[in-house]
Order: C-alpha cells, then sequence, then structure tokens
C-alpha cells in the first residue's frame, strides 16, 4: 500500500513523473521513513534544501511570509527541487498533527540517478559492440552514437518494422519482446523472438534495402534507435584528431607561458613580453588601488562592477602603472562553509590556463587572511545583459556579432576539453572596442576525451536536458545552451521559462520551442538545430563539429578570420556610454561587513 502511494505521488510531479520503471523503482528503494510531532518544521523558508518528502500519514500547512498557501495531506509529495540542487526552500512547512513522512536526500537521489545512467549507457555500448556493422569503430565513436540514439515506446502488437517498407532506422531492445514474422508461401510466420539485447534492422544504416520480415511488439516494448542519416553523422565524430590537454600552467605573482599569442592592435593589454618568450606583471595586492564613484549616491566609495554568491567584483587600478583591472575578492571564510575550496581553485586552474581573445583574462592572483583574490582583464563595456534589458531585445545583426564571439570562445575551450555549463548574458562581457568575452568559469570543467560528467549545475532556463535527466553530459551541453541564447537575443527572454522551476523543467525536457514571426527562418533553423533533444544531434556536436556552426546560413556575413583578429568593427560598439569607467555597470552599495580569517591553508595554490 505504501508502494501505490509513492508511486501516485511520484506521478503528481512534473519533474518526478518522466522517470522510467527502473528509476522509478531505485528511487522507491532509496526512500527512508521519518515522524515529526505537530507543531514541528519539516520545512523552514531560506533554509537550504536538500530533501525531499512524501506524506505518509497525517497533514501539513505550507505558509509563505506567515501567508497561508495551501494543506498538505496523504500522498502529497513537496521539496523535490532540493533534490536536484542546493536551493533555498521558498516556503515553510509545518505539522498540523503527527505525521509519518518518505524522504530522500539529493545526495542519495544523484547516486541512484548518476549510477543507472552509468549502467545503462555501458549496458548500451556492449550492445552495439556486438552489431557487425559497429565493428572497428572505437568507443569514442560508439558513445558519439549512443548521443544520437533516441528511446521509442511500442505498444503490444504494434508493427515496429514492416516487411517490404524501406529500411532507415536500426533498433536495440531494451525492455519487452519482439517477434519476427516472415511471408513464406503466402502466410506470415514466425521466425524468431528477440528480447532484451536483440537488435534488428542492422543492414538499414549501410545500405538502401527493403525490409525483409515484420518486426512486431509482443508485449510493452522500449527500444533505443537511430536513423541511417544519423549515424553515418556520427560514426565519424570520432575520427578527428585528438588534441592533447593543455597542462596547468604553474606560476608565481609574476610570470605565465602564453605560448603563441597573437596580438594585434585591438588585442592590446598590459602584459609585457619579454625576451625569453614569457610575459611579466608587475603588481603586488598593496599596489592595487580602489576606484571610487566620482558622483551618485556612492560617491567617495569604492566602485563595485558585480556582486555573487562568494563576494564581489571591484574596479582597481594600478599605482604604478595606471592600468585598470576588475579584482574578484571572495572571502575565504564563505568558501569552506559552503565546502567550495575545490570549485574556486578549479576555475582559478582553468582561467589561468586559457588564452583566447574571446575569454576575460586572469592576469594573476593573490591571497590575504580574510580573501582569495583574481586580478582580471577589465571590459569597460559592461554585461551584454544590461544592454538587453535597456533596449528588449537585439536586432539581427548584433545577436549574430556576439553568437559568433561564443562560438571562437566555445571552439578554443571544446579543443581543450574544457565544457563551460553557463553560457547566459549576464555571463558575456563587452570590451572597449564591443567585442564579447566571456567571464566567470565557476562551473567550467575539463574533460578527458569520450568522458561524461554527471553533476548539475548551471542557469535553469539554460540547463541541457541531458542535465535534467540526470544521463552525463559534455561540451554538447553548451550547444544547447547557445541555441537558448540566440533565441533570447533575438526576442529578450529564453524559449522555455516558467516561475515554476518543475515546470520549467518539463518545457525544456518536451522541447517545444515557439518563436515570434519577426524571427528569420535562418535563425529559426539555428535554433532548431543547436536544441536538439538528443546531443549527438546537435549542430556543432555532428561529423564536422563547430565547423557545421560557422557554416550556417545565419552566421554567413561573418568573416570568421577577421572575427579572430579582432578586424571587424564591432556593432555593439555603438553600445558604450559616454562617462567614468564604470559608465556601463550597475550601482552596488559598498560592502561594510566584517568577513572572518581563515587559516585552514586550501587557498595555498593563489
Amino acid at each position: 500500500s505504501q508502494t501505490k502511494l509513492i508511486l501516485a505521488a511520484i506521478r503528481q510531479s512534473d519533474f518526478l513523473n518522466r522517470l522510467d520503471a527502473d528509476e522509478t523503482s531505485m528511487m522507491v528503494d532509496g526512500l527512508s521513513q521519518r515522524e515529526q510531532q505537530k507543531g514541528e518544521y519539516i520545512i523552514t523558508e531560506g533554509s537550504e534544501g536538500n530533501t525531499m518528502y512524501i506524506v505518509a500519514e497525517g497533514s501539513l500547512l505550507v505558509s509563505q511570509a506567515n501567508r497561508l498557501l495551501r494543506k498538505l495531506q496523504k500522498g502529497d509529495v513537496f521539496g523535490e527541487l532540493a533534490i536536484l540542487y542546493n536551493c533555498k526552500r521558498t516556503a515553510t512547512v509545518t505539522a498540523m498533527t503527527d505525521v509519518k513522512l518518505w524522504c530522500i536526500e539529493r545526495q542519495t537521489y544523484r547516486a541512484i540517478m548518476t549510477s543507472k545512467s552509468k549502467r545503462k549507457r555501458e549496458q548500451i555500448m556492449g550492445f552495439l559492440k556486438g552489431a557487425k556493422t559497429m565493428k572497428g569503430l572505437s568507443d569514442a565513436q560508439l558513445s558519439k552514437i549512443i548521443d544520437c540514439m533516441e528511446e521509442c515506446k511500442f505498444q503490444p502488437n504494434k508493427a515496429i518494422v514492416q516487411e517490404g517498407d524501406e529500411g532507415k532506422t536500426f533498433y536495440i531492445i531494451l525492455r519487452g519482446e519482439v517477434r519476427v514474422t516472415k511471408t513464406i508461401s503466402g502466410q506470415q510466420r514466425q521466425i524468431r523472438l528477440l528480447g532484451e539485447g536483440d537488435h534488428f534492422g542492422e543492414l538499414a544504416l549501410i545500405r538502401k534495402i527493403r525490409r525483409t520480415a515484420t518486426c512486431m511488439a509482443v508485449g510493452e516494448v522500449t527500444c533505443i534507435s537511430i536513423d541511417k542519416e544519423t549515424y553515418n553523422f556520427s560514426k565519424h565524430v570520432g575520427q578527428v584528431s585528438s588534441i592533447t590537454k593543455p597542462q596547468s600552467v604553474q606560476c608565481n605573482n609574476a610570470e605565465k607561458d602564453i605560448g603563441n599569442r597573437k596580438l594585434s592592435q585591438r588585442w592590446a593589454s598590459c602584459w609585457v613580453r619579454t625576451s625569453a618568450g614569457c610575459i611579466q606583471f608587475r603588481t603586488s595586492l598593496e599596489e592595487l588601488v580602489p576606484v571610487l564613484y566620482k558622483e551618485g549616491r556612492y560617491s567617495g566609495e569604492p566602485v563595485t562592477l558585480g556582486v555573487g554568491g562568494f563576494g564581489r567584483v571591484e574596479l582597481v587600478s594600478d599605482a604604478m602603472t595606471g592600468e585598470y583591472f576588475a579584482l574578484k575578492k571572495i572571502s575565504k571564510k564563505h568558501v569552506v562553509q559552503m565546502r567550495q575550496q575545490e570549485h574556486i581553485s578549479v576555475e582559478k586552474r582553468i582561467l589561468q590556463s586559457l588564452d583566447c581573445n574571446f575569454i576575460v583574462r586572469l592576469h594573476t592572483s593573490f591571497r590575504d587572511s580574510r580573501f582569495v583574490y583574481m586580478l582580471l582583464e577589465l571590459c569597460v563595456g559592461g554585461e551584454l545583459w544590461t544592454k538587453l534589458r535597456e533596449v528588449r531585445r537585439f536586432d539581427e545583426v548584433v545577436s549574430v556579432f556576439c553568437s559568433a564571439c561564443v562560438v571562437e570562445a566555445f571552439d578554443y575551450l571544446h579543443k581543450h576539453w574544457i565544457v563551460y555549463r553557463d553560457l547566459k548574458p549576464e555571463n558575456l562581457m563587452l570590451d572597449r572596442h564591443g567585442y564579447i568575452k566571456l567571464v566567470d568559469f565557476g562551473f567550467a570543467k575539463q574533460l578527458v576525451k569520450g568522458e561524461k560528467t554527471y553533476s548539475f549545475c548551471g542557469t535553469p532556463e539554460y540547463l541541457a536536458p541531458e542535465l535534467l535527466r540526470n544521463e552525463g553530459h559534455d561540451c554538447a551541453a553548451d550547444y544547447w545552451s547557445l541555441g537558448i541564447l540566440v533565441y533570447e537575443l533575438l526576442v529578450g527572454s529564453p524559449p522555455f521559462s516558467s516561475s515554476d522551476p518543475q515546470r520549467l523543467y518539463s518545457r525544456i525536457l518536451d522541447g517545444v520551442i515557439k518563436y515570434p514571426a519577426h524571427m528569420s527562418d535562418a535563425a529559426r533553423s539555428i535554433v532548431n538545430k543547436l536544441c536538439r533533444q538528443r546531443p549527438g544531434q546537435r549542430l556543432g556536436n555532428t561529423k564536422n563539429g563547430i565547423k557545421d556552426i560557422r557554416n550556417h546560413r545565419w552566421f554567413s556575413e561573418i568573416n570568421w578570420r577577421k572575427l579572430a583578429l579582432g578586424q571587424i568593427e564591432a556593432p555593439t560598439a555603438r553600445f558604450e556610454l559616454q562617462g567614468p569607467l564604470y559608465a556601463n555597470f550597475d550601482r552596488f552599495s559598498p560592502d561594510k561587513s566584517n568577513v572572518e580569517e581563515e587559516f585552514s591553508g586550501w587557498d595555498e595554490d593563489f
């Protein structure tokens, strides 16, 4: 009876009802029971959440800011978002009676789903290796094919393949049985029965052929499939030459190897090239002077360019050279409290290894007893999000240029097997010439070729479906987010949105995009091709890689060579305002908090 109650509760949830039978069963096994007394708080508004609940017995009240929202009864589910990511609770839940609850914590849920996804992927990989047409393909190529394959379900007695039809699709049975029949002497006769792991339609991938038999679902059948065109694209992806992973440069605060960087006048910076082929940066933390607001309510206070969860970015100048920089200050104590030491260290290591004109430069880093600091290139044009908010939506010329800059940044990152995972207008900055630079590498991760990562991170409206399904993701997730960005730049809002995160995620998984009349056919085409549900079918992640994005007709006016050299006159240059260096940034109140010291030593790399 409790299992039935739990399954009914799961079906209530817009998000959980998408779990398959195996995932649901594993989730039920992972639940534990908890009892709470009348009057006790189950969830407190504003607290950090990591547990989902199902009411087994009793009733509860949901309130927000002391206002009653609703009652929860036996069979209701609440707190689901907490098993996806670390979110603030938006309401308080109080026991009206003594209650019994089924609950599952985020760590348990993610461990279950990750284990299931990895096992399923390994299982399909084994099935593919048993297919004759797949022999000779590497694991990397097979992995790409899996990324292209789609899951499909068939009802009992449904014909999956019909004798005499043109063959275009290859199937592998995940669950159920398939009866294979053939016309012999004018009668349909069963020639074999296929089960889990068996495949059919294989020859359709390699030559034009008519089906020689009928394949019928005996009961409910779940298959994964791939068509001929997708297969021919995906099987070649793994054959591109591999690119060596960059080694993080071991450097002190004085120097860093920059390899073969090509500088043009547009890309001039404060780096100085030495005869040894390196560049030296002669600044200490003590020589950085805060720039102060010259007018307004914060006149005389230090200029803050941005505020984040761990600290803020301030405008500073070098007392010796007069150069301006953005100084990112991160509270060490807060990092330790949130257990994000490795997260911050990885961000710093990745940034210091990058050398791309479309990515903000990390000049050097510092630390003291309270903060770690990253001294970053100043992008005086401010956030692209601010400009988008002012004009509501960009015209196509501006949108094409901004997106092209992101393509250049992604090309550099993906060649080095770095997945960015947090594309959005807020993380795109304009330099003094109107060129776009990618900032904030807090969610970036370096992968090994063919590797998938299973962490859940990013901005909700930009999350790729494979993150929500916990299937494992790689650089293809960035191409999905590029499609979302193109849409938002042209329309002013992302294609999938809702004030209810569960409804938002359901819309992403449904993948239905509605286009306004003013969007061109070329723009609709590139968004459609970037926002394919299966990562292996996305533009940029097929046979020709990112070349397919550059060659799409929406980018037909872009001269990619001139863009890379900074020789295109940026249409975004007209956004820049006259006034002080901080004119293009929002105003933030000064930080008056007393930050505690922290001496654990996790920051020795800074």
